[in-house]
């Protein structure tokens, strides 16, 4: 009954006291000095799984954990590939920046961490940082944030290319 219930209000498009709402995405939880900010569904895995916030606001400051640029599995790992997923990595800055007031045009600076030798990109150190700027620069324009570059040996995923970090400075409106 509960079955055929569930099936009549899909067809109809009625509320149904059945079904538990979806939660609404950003998700904005009050904590010291500010919020967690959890932009997307796929993001609460940071803070449920592994426990870490997607974005921290503190006071005017929005601090952005690092998001994963790389291939998919079945994703190629050239230079054309990569802006592909540098993209991806970007638009999802993108959705966390906006959750949390702010655009591009407030990051004041930017770490990234590039694996130069590993399994998820096959050209050169060079080949990766030419690829990985020209997409930055797709999303953000002058006056340009600050930016540290630093080569790693690995990231949490396996075939991870690039983990970008970011700083905002996006005071409450």
């Amino acid at each position: 009954m509960k079955l055929r219930l569930a099936a009549l209000c899909a067809v109809l498009a009625l509320p149904c006291a059945a079904q538990p709402a979806a939660p609404a995405y950003p998700k904005v939880a009050p904590a010291p000095g500010g919020s967690v900010i959890v932009p997307t569904a796929g993001a609460e895995r940071a803070v449920t799984e592994f426990h870490y916030s997607p974005a921290r606001r503190a006071g005017d400051w929005l601090y952005i954990s690092g998001v994963i640029a790389g291939p998919a599995p079945d994703e190629k790992r050239d230079a054309e590939a990569f802006k592909a997923q540098t993209r991806r990595a970007f638009a999802h800055l993108k959705r966390t920046l906006e959750a949390g007031g702010a655009g591009f045009a407030d990051v004041v600076m930017i770490n990234t961490f590039h694996v130069w030798n590993g399994p998820g990109f096959t050209g050169t150190r060079d080949e990766q940082f030419a690829a990985f700027s020209a997409v930055k620069d797709e999303f953000m324009s002058e006056p340009y944030p600050a930016w540290t570059a630093v080569g790693t040996s690995g990231l949490l995923t396996d075939n991870g290319v690039v983990e970008i970090q970011m700083i905002a400075y996006a005071p409450r409106k």
